[in-house]
């Protein structure tokens, strides 16, 4: 980051749009909030995120959890 990006840099949650591959920005912020876990994500660490739900993660893992979740509720059994 250079000495303008700092100074003209949003503080705050970013609200992102969750495309295939890549995001983009519908509000400038410095993180988003991971869906699941509540933590804070800075943008330039965000490798996570589900398309169909419009949702980030924190990890793979979260990412894998809330996946199985979303489709176990979807076929609307309580184990598989």
């Amino acid at each position: 980051m250079n000495r303008l990006e700092k100074q003209f840099s949003v503080a705050g949650e970013a609200k992102l749009k969750y495309l295939s591959g890549e995001y983009q920005v519908i509000e400038p912020g410095e993180f988003v909030c991971c869906a699941v876990t509540g933590e804070q994500i800075p943008l330039d660490q965000l490798r996570y995120w589900s398309v169909e739900l419009q949702e980030p993660y924190a990890s793979a893992q979260v990412s894998w959890q809330r996946y199985r979740d979303t489709r176990r509720h979807q076929s609307g059994t309580g184990s598989q």
